[in-house]
């Protein structure tokens, strides 16, 4: 009995010589395969922080209108060349914010050597007229040197605007006002009047005037589509938003407002 059990240990041990060969050999090869790869990883970086693949090629600008490619890039201190994972994102960022048109930024990477600046500017929401010159008016009230001698075309003009809180006041007015009526504004006069010294004359591209104040008109004038439509087609004149609303046409004598009777609406309101 003894000795069969020790010659059938003996034969397992036999079976089993084979098995433990063929698994340590595929230890060693699996060894040997991660050795490799490290070896050539390792090759491949050397390489490539050799090779002008780890410097940056492609510098893109996005988002901009206004601030050029130029101005941005120089800002942010990145240019073709640079190393690419020498380039600190979060510190190009932080100098492209202070560019004042500038109201975020963000670098992003790609490999291999791609850099892409996105930035937002602030809207312009205005020009102001100084001397034949036209200086932008930013959406947070900062008033920018006149940057070209054309006239604006995507922002009204404002007009005998000299004090610099005013401005400001009339900016965050324009905000407010809805993007379509805000586009069919051409120029904005500042009148000051005895009784309101925020006064301001509208002149609107479809050949209306509106009369109101800073005050409020960023509420009075979204009737300005109603009141338009119920007009008869070809009228002219100034729409008083002032205290009530009412159209004054330029054909009926200073002071006559048009009424429903006549086939216009008059749309006064009070407060």
């Amino acid at each position: 009995m003894n000795n069969r059990m020790e010659q059938e240990k003996i034969v397992s041990i036999e079976d089993r010589i084979p098995k433990l060969k063929q698994h340590r050999k595929q230890k060693t090869n699996k060894r040997l395969i991660a050795f490799l790869c490290l070896f050539f990883v390792l090759i491949f970086l050397v390489i490539y922080f050799q090779s002008p693949l780890s410097k940056i090629s492609v510098v893109e600008v996005k988002g901009n209108s206004h601030s050029s490619k130029e101005t941005i890039l120089m800002q942010s201190g990145i240019s073709a060349g640079t190393g690419f994972w020498n380039l600190d994102g979060g510190q190009a960022e932080r100098e492209v914010k202070k560019l004042k048109e500038i109201k975020s930024a963000q670098v992003l990477k790609t490999f291999p050597n791609k850099v892409t600046v996105q930035v937002e500017e602030y809207k312009r929401v205005a020009y102001a007229e100084k001397n034949g010159s036209y200086m932008p008016i930013l959406e947070n009230g900062i008033v920018l040197p006149a940057d070209k001698a054309s006239l604006p075309s995507d922002a009204p003009i404002l007009i005998n605007w000299n004090d610099a809180d005013q401005i400001q006041e009339m900016a965050s007015a324009l905000l407010e006002i809805p993007k379509p009526i805000a586009s069919s504004i051409s120029e904005i006069y500042h009148a000051p009047e005895k009784n309101d010294s925020w006064h301001i004359t509208l002149y609107m591209n479809e050949g209306f005037v509106i009369s109101g104040s800073v005050r409020n008109i960023a509420e009075k004038i979204k009737d300005y589509p109603s009141i338009v439509s119920q007009l008869k087609p070809g009228s002219k004149g100034i729409i008083h938003m002032e205290v009530g609303t009412y159209f004054e046409s330029y054909d009926k004598p200073a002071g006559t407002k048009d009424n429903p009777e006549q086939g216009v609406k008059t749309n006064e309101t009070q407060g």
